[in-house]
């Protein structure tokens, strides 16, 4: 468990060598190589467009970015790990000489990278804050969030491995600060980003996933230390159900993994925080349980202050939508057919990003 003053501040201990490369940021579009997990991951970048471009930013996160530099234009990047070429989208906030905290966004099943940027808007909103936002592609669009091997992904460990490589470049070449790394996604992709939470909690200082719950059964995710979750969810979800799925229909294509609830889901996150009981509340538009997770022994040196922000700041949540299916809260873009409603009581952009920055615990 970590102590206050982790909960307080997230610090992460990164390895020595990574640690030199925070020194070693590279402007603009990356062309690079790392020694990280899975084999020698290198990376390319292309984009267009200048950097410093003039102009203020704005999301529908309610972020306005300060300075008088506009993100610059989409960079496509690859990334070599597992001796596989991976790809993925990014965006950057106005340019900086500071570390900048960095968000992975794990797109749904049968979805792709562009297509969760425009049901989430998250560039927008997150650039404007001041965040780097990475859009990686899974591969055969979708996403290997459980630890069962199958025909389509024999290697269940390979996307948790890519993830921690593309992490390991954005902080060498995009100047991404460790100690703020975050993680996101919807669906499939929600899952992938709970088993990143669940399995590498001292890689993220917190996770949340709209409409993905934790693998169960032979393919179980379970988490192992505390970590800041949160879990937003559709009450009305006729694809994944808001009561998990704990015996899948088969699936021709790929199969489909069972999982926990969505409640279960996040209580898994909170017994592993050593947390305490939950308090619900009706909010407008979706009910709200927290769990406060439970804080170490303060350090010696600790001071007052650190004690009482690591008590304000470390909990996981549960949103549950009402009039929500398997859909994105606030978007503006149709869902497909047969995935239910929008809701437009909550803003899960905007959430999601108050959530893990602190302001929203």
């Amino acid at each position: 468990m970590r102590s206050s003053r982790d909960l307080a501040s997230r610090a992460r201990r990164w390895p020595a060598a990574l640690a030199l490369a925070l020194l070693l940021p590279l402007a603009g579009c990356a062309t690079g190589a790392d020694s990280g997990p899975g084999g020698d991951p290198s990376a390319t970048g292309t984009g267009t467009g200048s950097a410093t471009a003039t102009g203020p930013g704005t999301g529908p996160g309610g972020g306005t970015a300060t300075g008088t530099a506009a993100p610059a234009p989409e960079v496509r990047g690859q990334l070599r790990a597992d001796d596989r070429t991976r790809r993925y989208l990014l965006h950057r906030p106005a340019a900086t000489d500071d570390p900048k905290p960095l968000l992975i966004a794990f797109h749904g099943r049968g979805a792709d990278a562009a297509e969760l940027r425009e049901k989430s808007r998250l560039e927008r909103a997150a650039t404007a804050r001041g965040m780097l936002v990475a859009f990686p592609e899974g591969l055969d669009h979708g996403w290997g969030a459980g630890t069962r091997a199958t025909k389509q992904r024999p290697d269940p460990g390979l996307d948790v491995r890519f993830t921690e490589a593309l992490i390991k470049h954005l902080v060498r070449t995009e100047h991404a600060d460790p100690e703020r790394v975050y993680a996101t996604g919807f669906s499939n992709g929600g899952s992938m980003a709970l088993r990143m939470a669940a399995e590498r909690p001292d890689l993220l200082a917190g996770a949340v996933s709209v409409s993905g719950q934790l693998p169960a059964g032979d393919a179980a995710v379970k988490p192992t230390g505390p970590l800041p979750v949160m879990v937003v969810y559709g009450a009305d979800d006729p694809v994944r159900p808001l009561a998990g799925w704990p015996s899948p229909p088969p699936d021709p294509e790929e199969p489909i993994l069972p999982s926990l609830s969505a409640r279960d889901t996040a209580a898994a996150f909170a017994a592993a925080g050593g947390a305490g009981k939950p308090v619900a509340r009706e909010e407008k538009g979706y009910d709200r349980t927290v769990w406060r997770l439970k804080d170490a022994a303060p350090e010696e040196d600790s001071t007052a202050a650190a004690t009482e922000a690591a008590a304000g700041a470390a909990t996981v949540q549960l949103l549950v939508v009402h009039d929500a299916g398997h859909t994105w809260p606030g978007s503006t873009v149709p869902p497909p057919d047969g995935f239910g409603p929008v809701s437009k009581a909550l803003d899960a952009t905007g959430t999601l990003l108050d959530f893990l920055t602190g302001s929203g615990r």
